[in-house]
């Protein structure tokens, strides 16, 4: 009889999201520091998005009131 508990079966092998090798223990999740970099330069160059409502394009911020008294 066969076990179907995912516990029972072997961890997957993790790979990095770049590029597809084996993840490295000093650059985890990546396998390297240049996959590393690369998806560094992803988020900073707005590859990569946060799903929300958009920004306003209001500069200033909302003034403050101070309570007199």
């Amino acid at each position: 009889m066969s076990s179907t508990d995912p516990a029972a079966a072997p961890p997957a092998a993790k790979s990095c999201p770049i590029c597809g090798k084996p993840v490295g223990p000093v650059y985890a999740p990546f396998c390297s520091r240049r996959c590393a970099d690369r998806d560094l330069h992803r988020w900073l160059g707005g590859h990569y998005a946060i799903a929300g409502e958009p920004a306003s394009d209001d500069d200033d911020p909302p003034a403050m009131e101070v309570e007199e008294g």
